[in-house]
């Protein structure tokens, strides 16, 4: 399967946020999308990506004053991504090798999507489902 495939059944859609907005402003951002993380869209494609994950880091590091300090001071600047003719089985190697839970989809450079690993269990899932019913169709047949 590949990462077409993935974002044909979820749709293209991509919660982004400007990297010189607060982090006030991201929580809303993922809470209003009920996202897990959002990408950080800067005038020339992707600058990088923010999770829940990064917040709560943060907050903790660094405490209250960082809910007005902007998006760019804790988001991950080196991201991950992969192409629509991607497959899942090798995106879902390298979220487990880098420990991440969202890829975005670039084509030609610009964001056509994003993948999490919910995404990409449920395609597993269903590949899964696919091969049991081959089989149950080929054992009763002969």
């Amino acid at each position: 399967m590949r990462i077409a495939d993935v974002l044909r059944s979820k749709g293209t859609f991509v919660a982004t946020v400007d990297p010189d907005a607060t982090v006030a402003e991201l929580l809303g951002r993922l809470a209003e999308h009920n996202v897990g993380a959002l990408v950080v869209a800067g005038g020339d494609g992707v600058a990088g990506i923010v999770s829940e994950r990064d917040v709560v880091r943060r907050l903790h590091e660094r405490g209250a004053q960082l809910l007005g300090r902007p998006v760019s001071e804790i988001m991950t600047k080196v991201v991950a991504t992969c192409g629509p003719e991607d497959s899942v089985d090798d995106l879902s190697a390298v979220m487990t090798q880098r420990r991440i839970r969202h890829v975005p989809v670039l084509v030609d450079g610009k964001l056509a999507g994003i993948v999490s690993i919910g995404d990409v269990v449920k395609a597993r899932m269903d590949e899964l489902e696919q091969s049991r019913e081959q089989l149950q169709a080929y054992i009763s047949q002969g």
